[in-house]
């Protein structure tokens, strides 16, 4: 179980300020569970509404909006008395039902004692009709697939996770410790964080079958595409989807839509890559030449890179081979360190909650892999693949802005080299801790 997102559901329940919770994010990363988890543990009972395994429930709010009518109805429907106070409501699916979405604005402000949760994909909830959203009338939550630290939780290995989240210095881990730590993040590049492929390789250990789950996954999005696309973007959806790891791969890792068919312009192609973003399946970074707070005033949106939602997802979309990702040595080398990029891209994205920005010199000489804000702070991160520690583009960097502090990530240990601090890749959740540490 996701132990993070169930400690933000436990804050939204006993809060003052309580209003009907929506949590999204991409299709498999396991809203449904976590939500009905949620409800088993927390609450007398649970009423679970499914919307597009029963388009059926729809019906219930083509009248009105009115809850307490809608409660009614629905706990005759579902056969069971629903309680306000005692009782968990889950709207699943809710982006199938306009007038369902719309009702949460009314459960805010009529009914304020449901508990009520509605979970939705990302790009349903984006595509609502228009007047459908409650504007201001819900709590989010992002569910994002498992963190490094949570996947330690799954494989058994929560002491790992307790030892690094009491880390706030840069002093070495014991040896037998980074090393072990280094193979466990081997085996999460493999599997990355979805949870069915971490929960059948933590109880089997069988690499092949992991696989196969990981292309059932990726087969769904595709059908996703067909499904809910427009019909003339469906072709330029699946190119994208397939050229990632192909830019990942690349030494200089900016997204070229040439890349993606021979001739492609961004014109073209910009509605595509827009909507697979949307649906929560990559995360895009632009390109910073000046670094200022807030970065956002300076991003140059037409240069960027785009990241997989889930490392272990790029291995099976790039078909590399299960040995490789298992056992193999060179993996974290393999293709340009497109697998740690993306390692780390996920784990920005899922612990600091952030926009992802890189820095690329003026005239492109130089790039900085990672630019984070914490509080009013710009945290440079450079990363490497394996162990080596000279950093040509921090030190360019170091030589323009002259920052208080420097961070590298890599297989390397905890260390400080003058005002570097080298934080190994296991311990990428430790960045905003680590970086404002000694101000």
């Amino acid at each position: 179980m996701k132990r993070d997102i169930y400690t933000k559901l436990l804050e939204w329940k006993t809060s003052p300020r309580r209003k009907p919770l929506l949590l999204q994010g991409a299709r498999q990363t396991g809203k449904t569970f976590i939500l009905k988890e949620f409800g088993r543990h927390e609450y007398v009972n649970t009423a679970y509404c499914n919307f597009e395994d029963d388009p059926g429930l729809d019906q219930f709010f083509q009248r009105d909006l009115n809850p307490d009518r809608i409660l009614d109805e629905l706990s005759v429907y579902l056969n069971q008395k629903i309680q306000p106070e005692a009782d968990f409501i889950i709207f699943d699916e809710i982006q199938v039902s306009n007038r369902a979405l719309n009702s949460l604005k009314y459960f805010a402000e009529n009914k304020p004692d449901v508990h009520l949760a509605a979970a939705g994909s990302l790009l349903g909830v984006k595509l609502s009709a228009p007047g459908s959203f409650p504007v201001g009338k819900v709590n989010f939550l992002h569910l994002y697939p498992l963190t490094f630290l949570e996947f330690l939780d799954a494989l058994g290995e929560s002491r790992y996770r307790k030892l690094l989240e009491n880390i706030d210095t840069f002093v070495p881990l014991t040896e037998a410790f980074h090393s072990h730590l280094i193979d466990l993040l081997r085996r999460y590049y493999f599997t990355g964080g979805m949870p069915e492929p971490v929960k059948h390789f933590s109880e089997t250990g069988n690499g092949g079958e992991t696989r196969k789950i990981q292309d059932e996954i990726i087969k769904s999005y595709v059908l996703d595409f067909a499904k809910h696309a427009p019909a003339a973007d469906i072709p330029k959806l699946t190119q994208i989807w397939d050229s990632i790891p192909k830019h990942l791969a690349r030494e200089n890792k900016k997204f070229i839509f040439s890349a993606v068919k021979k001739g492609a312009r961004g014109r073209a192609y910009d509605n595509a890559l827009t909507w697979i973003e949307d649906a929560g399946l990559v995360h895009r970074a632009n390109a910073v030449a000046t670094v200022k707070h807030p970065l956002k005033h300076y991003e140059n949106q037409t240069c960027f890179k785009v990241y997989a939602l889930d490392v272990g997802l790029l291995g099976a979309i790039s078909r590399t081979p299960v040995e490789i990702m298992v056992h193999g040595k060179r993996l974290f080398n393999e293709y340009e360190g497109a697998f740690v990029e993306n390692y780390v891209a996920q784990q920005l994205v899922a612990h600091f909650s952030l926009p992802l920005y890189y820095w690329r010199s003026k005239g492109g000489k130089a790039e900085l892999d990672f630019l984070c804000e914490f509080e009013d702070r710009i945290c440079p991160l450079e990363v490497k693949a394996g162990i080596n520690p000279k950093s040509k583009s921090l030190k360019s960097y170091d030589l323009q802005y002259k920052p208080a502090r420097l961070l590298r990530t890599n297989l390397l240990n905890f260390k400080k080299d003058g005002k570097i601090g080298n934080l190994p890749l296991y311990g990428i959740s430790l960045l905003a801790n680590l970086f404002l540490a000694e101000d």
